[in-house]
């Protein structure tokens, strides 16, 4: 039945500890939110300053028509389709950030090269700007004293600037001398010098500056670059995209910081694409005329030879005249002869431009055969005629179709060279480039700040988590009371003491931390009340008053509960003796705001009696026996007879013993203190102890004999998202009114 009933509970409780870890989580950045807003502030405040001082970006956009074809070339409609349509947007858009239209862009604006002047380091960016755009001709003065940058209204042109391989790609200085002298320095090496306006050549090198307005000193930062990579750049920074689909019109765009060099670069590349658009389309024509005018003296050379077979025939049959029924044949087969020169003329322009397997070369040869077929046949008819009306038949033949394919091919000639006169692009340019300069496209300032605001929120909210995700420390009582170990009390973290050690840093001075004393009504002196009252109780069956005050490890706060403990319990009425078992590097007496030279070594080592080292404190009731000497051999001073007969002295003599020890995980010295103690008691600190350092601690003592009898909780920090009412005090602050 008591199993049924716990497990009918474990829901709710289940839900309640989710909730709870939420609620932590939450806490834990509430907690934290001092350092939060600081890093919040630091990343809006450098993203502010970079919204300040960042270079703006300008775009300049243009736009392109592209028509869906081009008209049909003209003396070549009933050549099976010669020239093929026109490319449609998406083609131009890959026709237009070709290397070949991008290369002679860069090419003509030397994009390859750049000049700009030295700015000063963040701020020097908007201080030249800011001068530029006043338009008053003259030249900012140097701020701070840095007359090597450009601080407004400096200007450079480079007519030319060739270098070797070595040096492409390399940042090079070009510094302002007096009377318009220069002088090119790399890594501070002098490459070459000369005046402004000339011709400069050294050291494989040659520089020409076309112009240079600067005061003497400035410096201009030259580059070139490697001229396939600007253009491989270029392309990728140039966007074209059609607008709508099938539209037939592409958007053109280009971001740069200078808004004139951004417009020059796109109408120069629209300008190009337009233009090689024109010779491509008049270059189908110059084709097809060059082959033509190959054609014609062959055409040309058989008609002669035709008429003068026929004019001899015509001689030695002395005028022999052609019947009505060769004249039918005759003009069959000149159409059909004719016919089949200029098939047989628009095979041979294919060729050139299409494979054997291409449909239109197919379609042609089709033709062939079937014009071919159809002169075969008549052919047979014209075998049947006399045969001086065969030989008049030929001759006469050769000449006339001869003579058609010359006056066709004339004609073809002239047509095709005022085509390709008259040629136009069927593209166009609709808008050239144009910039808004009052709203540049980078950097988006509010956007900026915005983001990246929340950028510094969440890595910092995020570190806060990580943090508290990988420290292991015990947070929680019950985690303490899991190893089979009560939690006598939770001592919460004290403001004041805080405060107090904050103030002897500054001031350099050594000060007791006893709140007992100094604030009586402080909620951790009240938690060490609760531990006086649970002691009371838990020690009615030890073996005498001996108190062993220890932890795992250094750092976590032993000796303050130790003399806070003893000052409460000596507050109640009781005589306290608390020594100091850290031979070592013990500070007890620190804590108190003492220091004496003699104590525990000393006795134990017999150089002192045990009234000679027994100091009175600040609290009435409370003695202190401090640590004295630092001993090479604590564990063999503990182990000596002297400290037993200490401690039974001590026992006797005081209604409360507490000795402080070293930390366990260190070293042997509190196993040894704690077996002459009846009641042993270990030091938590919270967010630092670790669950498996008191179980290896409690696995210590066990072995040596030694039963904890419970958990002092130190440390605990007020969290926001964790509620420590249940077992400790900041939810239930209750003080007299004076203290109000």
């Amino acid at each position: 039945m008591q199993t049924s009933n716990r497990s009918d509970q474990q829901p709710p409780v289940f839900e309640e500890e989710e909730g709870i870890d939420l609620l932590a989580l939450f806490g834990v950045l509430w907690d934290r939110k001092i350092f939060i807003l600081l890093i919040t502030g630091l990343f809006a405040l450098v993203a502010l300053l970079y919204a300040i001082f960042a270079t703006p970006i300008y775009k300049a956009t243009a736009m392109i028509q592209v028509e869906e074809s081009a008209p049909n070339m003209p003396g070549f409609d009933d050549m099976a389709g010669m020239f093929e349509e026109t490319s449609k947007s998406v083609t131009e858009i890959e026709l237009l950030k070709s290397r070949r239209v991008i290369g002679e862009a860069v090419d003509s604006l030397q994009l390859d090269v750049i000049a700009d002047p030295a700015l000063f380091p963040i701020i020097g960016g908007r201080a030249y700007r800011a001068h530029q755009v006043s338009l008053d001709g003259t030249l900012a003065s140097a701020k701070l004293g840095a007359i090597r940058y450009a601080w407004g209204g400096e200007s450079i042109e480079v007519f030319r600037l060739e270098l070797p391989t070595y040096l492409l790609g390399k940042e090079l200085t070009l510094r302002v001398e007096d009377n318009q002298q220069i002088i090119l320095l790399y890594k501070k090496n002098i490459l070459l010098k000369g005046t402004v306006g000339e011709d400069l050549h050294a050291n494989n090198i040659s520089l020409s500056v076309r112009s240079l307005t600067a005061r003497p000193g400035t410096e201009f930062k030259l580059q070139r670059n490697n001229r396939f990579t600007t253009i491989i750049n270029l392309q990728q920074e140039i966007g074209a995209s059609e607008k709508g689909k099938d539209s037939g019109i592409i958007n053109l765009s280009y971001s740069h910081k200078n808004p004139d060099l951004a417009k020059a670069v796109l109408n120069q590349v629209a300008e190009i694409y337009v233009r090689q658009n024109v010779e491509r389309n008049s270059a189908e024509a110059q084709k097809s005329l060059d082959f033509l005018k190959v054609q014609l003296p062959e055409v040309k050379k058989q008609l002669e030879q035709a008429e003068q077979k026929f004019n001899d025939y015509q001689i030695r049959q002395q005028s022999v005249n052609i019947s009505l029924e060769t004249q039918g044949v005759l003009e069959q087969l000149v159409e059909l002869e004719t016919k089949l020169q200029e098939l047989e003329l628009s095979r041979l322009e294919m060729s050139r431009r299409f494979k054997r397997e291409h449909p239109l070369y197919q379609g042609v040869m089709e033709q062939i055969e079937l014009v071919a077929d159809q002169k075969e046949d008549l052919s047979r008819r014209v075998t049947d005629l006399p045969e001086t009306q065969q030989e008049l038949l030929r001759y006469t033949r050769d000449v006339e179709v001869s003579s058609e394919i010359y006056i066709m091919l004339l004609g073809k000639v002239q047509e095709l060279d005022i085509v390709r006169a008259g040629t136009v692009g069927n593209v166009r340019i609709i808008d050239r480039a144009a910039v808004n300069l009052s709203e540049p496209v980078k950097p988006r300032k509010a956007m900026v700040v915005v983001l990246v605001t929340l950028l510094g929120f969440g890595l910092a909210s995020a570190f806060v988590l990580i943090k508290r995700a990988l420290n292991r420390g015990l947070e929680d009582p019950a985690e303490l009371e899991a190893i089979g170990i009560p939690v006598y009390a939770t001592i919460p973290e004290s403001e004041n003491l805080l405060n107090k050690k904050t103030s002897s840093k500054q001031s350099k001075k050594t000060e007791s931390d006893l709140l007992a004393v100094d604030h009586p009504t402080d909620l951790t002196v009240e938690a060490f009340r609760s531990l006086r009252t649970s002691l009371h109780f838990a020690m009615l069956g030890a073996k005498n008053n001996v108190i062993t005050i220890s932890g795992p490890s250094p750092g976590i706060g032993k000796s303050f509960v130790s003399t806070n403990l003893g000052a409460v319990i000596a507050q109640g009425g009781k005589r306290v003796l608390i020594i100091d078992g850290d031979m070592r590097r013990g500070d007890l007496q620190e804590h108190l705001g003492m220091h004496f030279d003699v104590g525990l070594t000393g006795y134990l080592s017999g150089q002192y009696q045990l009234d000679e080292v027994i100091r009175t404190t600040l609290v009435d009731g409370m003695d202190i026996l401090p640590r004295g000497i630092v001993a090479p051999n604590p564990a063999e001073l503990l182990m000596h007879p002297r400290f037993s007969e200490l401690i039974r002295h001590a026992s006797e003599t005081y209604d409360f013993v507490i000795v402080d020890t070293p930390p366990v995980l260190a070293v042997t010295d509190p196993a040894i203190i704690a077996s002459h103690a009846g009641t042993t008691l270990l030091v938590a600190r919270y967010g630092i102890t670790h669950k498996k350092e008191l179980e290896i601690t409690q696995q210590r003592f066990e072995q040596n004999g030694v039963s904890v009898q419970g958990i002092v909780f130190n440390g605990i920090q007020k969290n926001s998202g964790k509620s420590y009412g249940h077992y400790g005090y900041y939810n239930y602050e209750y003080v007299s009114k004076e203290h109000n």
